[in-house]
């Protein structure tokens, strides 16, 4: 048993869960007609209503006192304080400072100089592309954009460039290729002026080798156009910890923006990384998303546990995970600009706490990180909410909903009273003397509510599953920041590329892994 499980406040929610196993949220509510305000929490733009989680008031007590015996708030002074929280690299997890308005922080070393630096940088070159300054190879400007990048690279601007589309101004368009697949990059350059495209080459080491094999071939397009002799430089920008692999590959030394070792990727979204979101609403509206953030990074910093609404989200999952049995978590934006949500959550939290060891390297005996999935509403309802309401799995949801927004009235009603009604049904469920059309009810779920669905708002949402993310951290005595499992595959995906294109097999490949080579490269020589 490790010493978390066999700890005080652990012991008693354990002791606890049995107390609340029968309870029903019908009958929670009906014996306190003010649970849905007492079980609600706001802040900013965002309104966290948690009434329909199978907690009582004593649940919360003993959630906060977990919260006390783990020290969380001695772990958030120490991340806000540059301290190397990221044990296993010796590196802080600093993704505040890409944000804060602090002209020197943190105090423990002040990295606020070249933050400011690469953000004006940033907003020159944008201004220079939207304003139609930044001119390829022969001249023309460049109105394209595609981003090279994978994970953290690609998933959070993807994720908020389609959010904030009602933002984009002018004539920029942004694409998105991540996979190896070569169908990402031919589909995202069908129809593409080579001479008014811009390639962003987006990766930390400048290794990584389905990023850099599409920057490869997104050279070879360009060349097939323009011509071997044609000044492709022009073309593209990087965003790398590594200028001299940049160079290398032909980026200009004024065309390269930084990234630093105490940003972990899925955390970037802050900074250069977001270049492509930026040239597509224009670095104003990015401050707008940053200032949500910062907002929500007070909050989390100076709030009570009480009313901390990264606090309350990441305990209520740690009281489904591990004291519920919950195993999976589904998140669903009632918002189709919010649909690629689920996919960047799934690397925020997948990654960061899917880990069966804690901090001093001990295996540990209770679960972490959920499978996170999830889907926009309504083409979800249509798809996967028939095992939310009648499945054998217990799978807490977190619905997001904006409450207004640009569009028809009619069907932005249509769509609230669709959120709201699986909601409801995800509680109360429905009784029927016919067991196929009995619904059990009694299913966990959060609300989050959304002014509108803006720049800030969103800043403000991502924010808050960061935190959340990190209190779970805490919680589980895990360490956040690393991904040693991502990069095992690396190794191992580096190690097979010569065996499929020159048989030259690794000694220690497993048998299966070897016979699928063989049968692929006989299948190849039929062709």
């Amino acid at each position: 048993m490790s010493i978390l499980t066999h700890s005080p406040a652990w012991r008693a929610l354990a002791a606890h869960s049995a107390s609340v196993a029968g309870a029903r949220l019908t009958h929670l509510f009906a014996a306190d007609d003010q649970r849905a305000e007492r079980f609600s929490c706001a802040f900013g733009q965002l309104h966290l209503d948690y009434s329909r989680q199978l907690v009582t008031q004593e649940t919360m007590q003993l959630l906060f006192a977990l919260a006390r015996q783990a020290d969380l708030s001695g772990w958030i002074r120490r991340m806000y304080a540059g301290e190397p929280i990221n044990n296993t690299e010796g590196r802080a997890a600093l993704h505040v400072a890409l944000r804060t308005d602090q002209v020197a922080f943190p105090a423990g070393g002040d990295v606020m100089p070249e933050v400011r630096a690469t953000r004006e940088r940033m907003r020159a070159m944008v201004e220079k592309l939207r304003a139609g300054l930044l001119r390829g190879a022969t001249g023309k400007p460049l109105a394209n954009v595609v981003n090279l990048g994978i994970g953290g690279s690609d998933l959070g601007p993807r994720m908020a460039t389609r959010a904030l589309r009602a933002c984009r101004k002018g004539g920029v368009r942004v694409f998105y290729v991540a996979n190896a697949d070569p169908a990402d990059l031919e589909g995202a350059l069908d129809g593409l002026d080579p001479q008014a495209t811009l390639f962003i080459v987006t990766s930390k080491t400048f290794t990584t080798v389905e990023t850099l094999d599409n920057a490869r071939r997104a050279r070879a397009w360009l060349e097939h156009s323009l011509g071997a002799g044609a000044a492709l430089a022009r073309h593209f920008l990087a965003v790398t910890a590594s200028e001299a692999r940049a160079r290398e590959f032909g980026v200009e030394a004024e065309c390269i923006f930084p990234m630093w070792d105490w940003v972990g990727g899925r955390f970037s979204l802050w900074s250069a990384v977001a270049l492509p979101l930026a040239m597509a609403i224009g670095m104003d509206e990015f401050d707008e998303l940053l200032e949500g953030a910062r907002d929500m990074d007070a909050h989390f910093h100076t709030m009570p546990l009480e009313r901390n609404l990264p606090a309350l989200l990441g305990l209520l999952g740690v009281w489904n995970i591990n004291f519920l049995g919950a195993e999976t978590h589904a998140v669903i934006p009632y918002c189709e600009d919010l649909r690629e949500l689920p996919a960047y959550l799934q690397q925020l939290e997948m990654e960061s706490n899917g880990k069966r060891v804690d901090r001093d390297g001990h295996e540990i005996d209770y679960d972490t990180a959920p499978i996170l999935w999830g889907a926009s509403g309504t083409s979800s309802q249509h798809s996967f909410h028939q095992l939310l309401h009648q499945g054998t799995h217990l799978a807490p949801v977190d619905f997001i909903v904006a409450a207004d927004g640009a569009g028809d009235g009619q069907a932005r009603d249509l769509l609230l009273a669709s959120a709201l009604a699986q909601g409801a049904a995800l509680m109360s469920g429905a009784p029927a003397e016919d067991p196929h059309r009995r619904i059990p009810g009694n299913r966990p779920l959060n609300t989050v509510l959304m002014e509108r669905l803006s720049a800030e708002s969103l800043g403000q949402l991502i924010a808050l599953y960061e935190h959340k993310v990190f209190v779970q951290g805490v919680i589980w005595n895990i360490n956040s920041f690393d991904q040693w499992g991502v990069e095992l595959g690396k190794r191992l995906a580096a190690e097979l590329l010569p065996a499929l294109r020159e048989g030259k097999m690794p000694a220690q490949t497993d048998g299966a892994t070897r016979a699928l080579i063989e049968r692929i490269r006989r299948l190849r020589r039929r062709r």
